[in-house]
């Protein structure tokens, strides 16, 4: 294979450095503005999830039926590649936590979804997730409902410890809100028997019961691809983003068309295409003017040429010439 398609054009645009300061002056939206998208009212903007004023901005008196958030985990991880990964004192955390939760809780139905990705540093008490779900608690009007964990095809740790692969979805509700079952099936075909019980005096095992031919996912995910750089949905220059699969699962089982999904922290982008293939309204921001630039880019790369990233490409082709990236990721 041709070693150049190994390799991605763009570094993580999370680190300060040369790099974002060439892309910043591409970016069409600063601090504390917002972009609607004259086709299908989505909203981008770059606000601070803490800020109520922020948030009511983006909202403008409308309600949300799904919240889908993907914060910052506060965990450092992996080599010394990746261990520059911010991470703050954890009391600094959880006020910054309480008032962007605070935000969106203010701003759902009366029924309603709410699903937070969160991390666990082992090294650190596991946290911020022991103590996140404790600050939960405080928001009365979300019930839990699940601790979903999806597994990554990578992970770290695996010289001294078990392999680090899983990722953590908090599920909670406000209210008794629609649940889509028929959009939680996977692509796994069942094929283990024997599990018999008695249905209205028929004895059946659990392929009979079933109403899929297919598995249900449940609340631990193996049949979602981790993004990487081969994929035509990585978006170069975004660590860590969540695969389009398990954000279109989230939205198709816990929203209907037409309704409102809001992400306060847009990274790639990947919740507004999902919405957009779905038919659901994103609101979505960013406190980085260069992720809202990238989320915007990718819902009109997506329209204009029917792809869901950038893959071997470079979101901001501007910069073509300039970016030379020799490492193989």
């Amino acid at each position: 294979m041709n070693r150049m398609k190994t390799v991605e054009k763009l570094t993580r645009l999370d680190i300060q450095g040369e790099l974002r300061e060439k892309i910043l002056p591409l970016c069409r939206l600063q601090k504390g503005e917002i972009w609607e998208d004259p086709v299908n009212g989505h909203r981008v903007g770059v606000l601070d999830a803490s800020d109520t004023d922020h948030i009511n901005k983006l909202m403008n008196g409308e309600k949300i039926d799904l919240a889908l958030n993907d914060p910052p985990y506060n965990v450092a991880v992996g080599s010394e590649n990746t261990a520059n990964l911010s991470k703050i004192d954890i009391k600094e955390y959880l006020r910054f936590s309480k008032d962007w939760i605070g935000n969106v809780v203010d701003n759902l139905n009366e029924k309603a979804h709410f699903y937070l990705w969160i991390g666990a540093d082992y090294k650190d008490n596991f946290q911020p997730l022991p103590d996140l779900m404790i600050l939960l608690r405080n928001f009365t009007e979300l019930t839990p409902r699940n601790l979903i964990t999806m597994r990554n095809q990578r992970g770290y740790g695996t010289q001294k410890n078990w392999m680090w692969v899983r990722q953590e979805l908090l599920y909670y509700t406000k209210g008794s809100p629609e649940f889509n079952i028929e959009a939680v099936y996977t692509d796994i075909p069942k094929i283990l028997k024997g599990y018999y019980k008695k249905v209205n005096g028929e004895l059946k095992e659990n392929i009979e019961r079933g109403k899929s031919d297919n598995i249900r996912a449940g609340n631990v995910w193996v049949d979602i691809q981790q993004v990487f750089y081969r994929m035509e949905e990585n978006v170069p220059g975004c660590y860590a983003q969540k695969p389009l699969k398990a954000i279109a699962r989230i939205i198709e089982s816990s929203s209907n068309e037409n309704e409102i999904v809001l992400d306060l922290f847009s990274h790639s982008g990947t919740t507004l295409i999902a919405g957009e293939q779905l038919k659901r309204k994103v609101f979505t921001a960013d406190s980085d003017p260069i992720f809202a630039e990238i989320t915007i880019r990718r819902l009109e790369r997506l329209r204009e040429e029917g792809k869901t990233g950038w893959q071997w490409n470079n979101p901001f082709p501007e910069l073509d010439e300039e970016i030379i990236q020799e490492k193989v990721v």
